[in-house]
């Protein structure tokens, strides 16, 4: 893989990147933010070869007519595919695909990716570029590196020096203040049979991105988030309850679960690491949930540098495509999915010598516009390629956001199993913008009585 490291301070900084608890930024490096970079610290200018363009603002544009949470359109359906990759002519595309997206080719002769004009969408309000502008110089990572002290409201780390800050940019990366979503789970066995293995409701509200809030006032919990599930009918009535702080190593992360035939909340802390995820019925992980969820102190994280990379972007169209147009037996329609050649971060996981992890390396690859996982690659014990986890981001603009939160999954590449979950196909709704929920909503006890009713 080639690494193109497109920052010229890139190398003077990477020699920070085990002090851990260095200040994020100095104030003459900030001082690029909304300039020579944009506010969330992405380069704002094209590529050399004019197939990345410059940032202008993102996408903000709302159509007249719509109405909020309802299904967004494809902003981009008029374009065609500049180029379609196969397993054919993929050694011209090398050093711009991921470990997992060259095998998943090589497996199957008949998928590809179609490659459309990069447009770079994202975007987010002021005061969120107001709030990051303000973190590049007060933020720091935790003493561990598991966390970050000194950030509110925005990106933490918008000059990133070392791959923990990376993650924990992903971790922390906008998606709104208060959304519920469908949480629709299609697994599809190796030998291509579909299943709806999960529908549920999701309401993630993030007190992190509390516009009023301020950071003397937050708690330390970025994230709260209730999943209830109405199908199948053997699993009606179960939920799952989140609260999750940004240091881990220093507040305890809430986990509940409400069972139907216990008729009880239980605390699950096993929701976490590499305990597989019954949502996916196991094919996925539950640190892979979301590209990224939980603790992150079983590997050493290594920033490798900045690429360019077709990864998948702007995917309004496979989001609103039927199921059976989209979830194949083998892989995602390649007709649906919209590829993009774009700039990313790519972060470095390897097991630590005294930890265990069933997916001992890993690679992340990080949009510099957002500070979302848009790919993973994950290896086995052998150093076999076995899993490939996706994000397709919705572009929502009248959050404004890209977010990677919904449209996500994985490829067994051993296995040829592969879900795709967070899926809002053939639903009226999807990621929608909603008033802020009391504290008491995301509660154990609201948990039990909703099991009671």
């Amino acid at each position: 893989m080639t690494k193109k490291l497109t920052l010229p301070t890139i190398a003077a900084v990477l020699s920070l990147s085990f002090a851990s608890n260095v200040i994020g930024a100095t104030a003459e490096e900030a001082s690029k933010l909304g300039g020579e970079l944009t506010p969330f610290g992405a380069e704002r200018a094209g590529n050399a070869d004019g197939t990345i363009p410059a940032w202008d603002g993102g996408y903000t544009k709302v159509p007249a007519d719509y109405v909020s949470g309802t299904p967004r359109p494809d902003f981009f359906a008029g374009e065609k595919p500049r180029l379609s990759i196969t397993s054919a002519n993929m050694d011209q595309h090398a050093d711009k695909l991921t470990d997992g997206v060259k095998e998943l080719l090589k497996k199957y002769p008949d998928f590809r990716l179609d490659v459309y004009p990069t447009h770079r969408t994202a975007a987010a309000p002021q005061w969120v570029y107001d709030n990051t502008k303000k973190n590049a110089t007060r933020a720091k990572l935790s003493e561990d590196k598991q966390g970050v002290e000194g950030a509110y409201g925005g990106i933490p780390f918008p000059i990133v020096k070392n791959g923990y800050e990376a993650i924990i940019n992903h971790r922390l990366a906008w998606q709104g203040q208060t959304v519920e979503f469908p949480m629709i789970t299609y697994v599809v066995t190796r030998d291509g049979n579909r299943v709806l293995a999960t529908k549920a409701q999701e309401f993630d509200q993030r007190p992190y991105y509390f516009e009023d809030g301020k950071l003397e006032d937050f708690d330390g919990y970025y994230k709260r988030a209730r999943l209830l599930t109405s199908a199948p009918v053997s699993k009606a009535g179960e939920a799952i309850l989140l609260h999750e702080p940004v240091d881990m190593s220093k507040q305890a992360r809430g986990i509940w679960q409400y069972l139907v035939g216990q008729r009880r909340v239980r605390k699950a802390p096993t929701i976490s690491y590499d305990t597989p995820d019954f949502v996916t019925s196991g094919i996925g992980l539950f640190d892979e949930a979301f590209m990224l969820l939980g603790p992150i102190d079983r590997h050493e994280l290594k920033l490798v540098g900045k690429q360019e990379m077709y990864v998948p972007y702007n995917n309004n169209r496979a989001a609103n495509a039927t199921v059976d147009e989209l979830i194949g037996p083998k892989f995602l329609n390649p007709d649906l999915v919209r590829w993009e050649l774009h700039r990313v971060w790519v972060v470095e996981a390897t097991l630590k010598s005294d930890k265990r992890h069933v997916v001992p390396k890993r690679k992340y690859y990080i949009d510099e516009d957002t500070w979302q996982i848009l790919l993973q690659d994950g290896w086995d014990a052998q150093g076999n390629i076995w899993r490939l986890n996706y994000a397709l981001t919705l572009l929502a603009p009248d959050i404004p956001v890209l977010t990677g939160l919904v449209n996500w999954g994985t490829y067994n590449l051993q296995t040829g199993a592969y879900f795709h979950n967070a899926a809002s196909n053939e639903q009226p709704r999807q990621y929608a913008p909603i008033e802020r929920l009391r504290q008491s909503f995301f509660s154990p006890g609201e948990l039990a009585n909703l099991g009671a009713r």
